[in-house]
């Protein structure tokens, strides 16, 4: 590509030949307007709760069979721009046939001054969504008004280069979609094998270093039964401390500490040595232990303790302590899983104050394999854990770059 180098992620473009051209004479609102969806013909419905931030390409829709309301056709190549709650930066191009919601533009480009797509990019450029939100109208619900947006003035170059622009830009969106399968993949792969492995619904076999699952449903047949106060060498909760802001101390671990994968602890929370030497005494919370939030907005929610620094536990968080007959990983894994989840939050109870409490936290069951077992199946969910984990984050650096380009050429 002649004209556009990328040189450490900086496009390096001459703009000398570009002309401002207001986005009126790119693109025009069409408002063909459908009052039947589920009579119409058309299959597909986009609505706002439909859009991406940032996505270039619409990927979700619903059916149109049970739509009531009147709704706006689209065509393959149109760009369906949300033009309610501007400030979620809603734009993105359609490759099929369908209608949409009223709140949404659809807006079909001016192919004799642009190439086909190429407005799709600029419709998620940051100048484009900073004009938008300056001119929304509204005080609950800001709108976009199609009047306003076809003032603005772009910088458009030859369509030549924006042929080499949108060959760039959609060859990033390629890449952003396969890591995105790739990421769904590996989710769906990892939810369903460590349901059918948990359940001992299905064998894990290692061979060469290789993994393989073999469906058997004879798995279970030689697992224990065992509660969970059997499984551990102490089943305890936090003390109800009264934290300290200071610069310095002792740290207190609490709910909101505790995310779906890991504990972080904010550094500004902390108690006197003395009640910290007191509570540790009581909790003892140690590596691989298991923790479980008992009460609050994310009840139930369970994570391993892989922090190497000794902390307080506040009296909203229970604490498992793994015997050997189970390792934390393990039990961190049966207890995060969606059936335990819905017998967590049975036994809750159906109040306001819904909690967890220890007594029925130790005398509930869950089948077990031998230790080896559960190391061989920790190992393997662990290593498709990180690689959903790479993959997501390789797909967040290439959207970055991606806006990082976007807003260099707009």
């Amino acid at each position: 590509m002649d004209s556009v180098l990328i040189e450490n992620k900086v496009l390096r473009l001459d703009k000398s030949n570009w002309k401002l051209i207001k986005v009126g004479e790119l693109a025009k609102d069409i408002s063909k307007r459908v009052d039947n969806p589920s009579e119409s013909g058309y299959d597909r419905f986009v609505g706002l709760n439909h859009f991406v931030s940032g996505d270039i390409k619409i990927k979700n829709w619903g059916p149109t069979e049970s739509l009531t309301s009147s709704t706006k056709a689209f065509e393959a190549g149109d760009i369906l721009f949300a033009r309610r709650n501007a400030y979620l930066r809603r734009a993105s191009l359609v490759d099929f046939d369908g209608c949409c919601s009223g709140d949404a533009f659809v807006l079909r480009e001016n192919h004799e001054k642009v190439v086909p797509g190429f407005l799709a990019f600029f419709m998620n450029s940051n100048a484009l969504w900073d004009y938008a939100n300056s001119n929304a109208a509204g005080t609950m619900s800001k709108r976009v008004k199609w009047r306003d947006l076809t003032e603005y003035e772009i910088l458009l170059p030859p369509k030549d280069q924006q042929a080499q622009l949108a060959e760039l830009l959609w060859a990033m969106d390629e890449v952003i979609e396969r890591e995105l399968l790739l990421s769904n993949s590996l989710k769906t792969f990892y939810n369903v094998g460590i349901e059918e492995l948990l359940e001992g619904k299905s064998l894990l076999k290692k061979e060469n270093g290789k993994y393989s699952i073999l469906k058997d449903n004879s798995v279970r047949d030689t697992w224990g039964n065992i509660s969970i106060g059997e499984l551990c060498n102490k089943v305890t909760d936090g003390e109800h401390l009264s934290p300290v802001f200071l610069e310095e101390g002792k740290p207190i671990l609490s709910a909101k500490d505790i995310r779906e994968n890991d504990v972080q602890i904010e550094n500004s929370k902390f108690i006197s040595e003395e009640a910290f030497i007191t509570s540790r005494k009581r909790c003892d919370p140690d590596f691989n232990d298991v923790l479980i939030v008992s009460r609050g907005a994310t009840i139930g929610r369970t994570t391993v303790n892989k922090l190497e620094q000794p902390f307080a536990l506040m009296g909203s968080v229970i604490l498992l302590k793994p015997n050997d007959k189970i390792l934390g990983d393990y039990l961190g894994m049966l207890i995060r899983r969606n059936r335990y989840q819905r017998r967590l939050l049975a036994i809750s109870g159906s109040t306001a104050q819904q909690a967890i409490y220890l007594v029925d936290i130790k005398k509930s069951k869950v089948d077990i394999p031998n230790v080896e077992y559960q190391n061989m199946i920790v190992d393997f969910m662990t290593d498709i854990s990180n690689r959903l984990m790479q993959t997501r984050e390789k797909m967040s650096t290439s959207q970055s770059l991606q806006k990082s380009l976007i807003n260099q050429v707009f």
